[in-house]
């Protein structure tokens, strides 16, 4: 098919011009949507317009490679890349040609060597603030779309008012689309940031192991819960903790914010109540913070099962909770 599609006009078949490498990762996306299908994961794929598309991929040597500091795409030549740091040493595996309202971006996966494995170190993360530290710290989500959401609503009822398919109405959705950009890079900043600083302090980090499908699926909770984007807060947390050799475990969380953290005492209280007070031996704290020394305190009674922690300095680390319950516990490293 691809040896016929070679010998047509690219104005006729426009697909004519597309590398074959890149087409078959299309049809390997398609198998991939439709395996999911039959494992019953998602639903029935469905037909796409062509302007849903934003990527394209390569295998390096086939269709795209690095010469010279710039990017090489077939039927296009070397394209000049302003490289946002220095390419890394290791084995280059795909290549990842995006389009985003902000312009074209390039994606490039490496083959890494393993790191070494770094000393162990505890912290924790929990409800009430996008994360809580078992130390009292405290990290807010900026809410970038809260922050933004009066605007995105003015565009949107623009993109509204417009006739289909005219230019008036693609321009108009190119706005919420940059808007809509703008947004998930502050999201994705913010955590950036925030991983880095935990894998960069503690060598091992003990979380909740919660699903936050409950908080997604509630009318109440579901937009502040995206817009504090947790999801996104473990995929870079697992990856950063990987390149730094930092240990991460995942506790039940069962209890862990009705237990007073002080004396085991049972503490019953709604979600809506932010503070433990424990009658029994009067600790008064965040119900986060509480919650989060909780989960340290699994996390250390796993450590002495499975790694020899030497007795040190009192733990820097500290916790934190999102808007949905979630825990980290770690050691600070010394």
């Amino acid at each position: 098919m691809w040896r016929d599609w070679r010998n047509e006009d690219p104005a006729d078949n426009p697909l004519r011009l597309l590398n074959m490498s890149a087409g078959q990762q299309v049809l390997r996306r398609l198998d991939s949507a439709y395996r999911e299908f039959v494992k019953g994961k998602r639903g029935r794929p469905r037909f796409r317009r062509i302007d849903h598309f934003n990527s394209v991929a390569f295998k390096p040597g086939d269709g795209a490679a690095l010469k010279g500091g710039r990017l090489y795409l077939q039927n296009v030549g070397n394209v000049r890349v302003n490289w946002h740091r220095a390419l890394p040493e290791g084995e280059l595996k795909h290549i990842l040609v995006v389009c985003k309202p902000s312009g074209w971006y390039v994606l490039l996966q490496y083959d890494m060597p393993e790191p070494g494995v770094a000393p162990s170190d505890k912290a924790d993360v929990g409800i009430a603030h996008a994360l809580a530290l078992s130390d009292g710290t405290f990290f807010d989500s900026p809410r970038p779309l809260q922050g933004s959401l009066a605007a995105l609503r003015r565009l949107q009822r623009s993109v509204a008012r417009k006739k289909r398919g005219g230019t008036n109405r693609k321009r108009a959705v190119r706005k919420v689309a940059r808007l809509q950009e703008h947004i998930a890079n502050q999201r994705r900043d913010f955590w950036h940031k925030v991983t880095r600083g935990l894998v960069g302090t503690y060598g091992k980090i003990v979380l909740e192991d919660l699903s936050l499908g409950f908080m997604l699926q509630n009318g109440s909770l579901s937009r502040a819960a995206h817009d504090t984007g947790l999801g996104m807060f473990r995929e870079l947390l697992d990856y950063k903790a990987i390149e730094a050799g930092v240990e991460v475990v995942a506790m039940n969380p069962r209890n862990t914010s009705q237990v007073c953290s002080a004396c085991g005492s049972i503490v019953p209280k709604a979600v809506c109540v932010r503070v433990h007070s424990c009658p029994d031996c009067g600790l008064v704290l965040d119900r986060d913070t509480n919650s989060a020394r909780n989960v340290l305190r699994l996390g250390r009674s796993r450590w002495g099962v499975t790694w020899p922690v030497a007795e040190g300095p009192a733990p820097a680390g500290g916790e934190r909770a999102p808007r949905c319950s979630l825990a980290l516990a770690g050691r600070a490293r010394h």
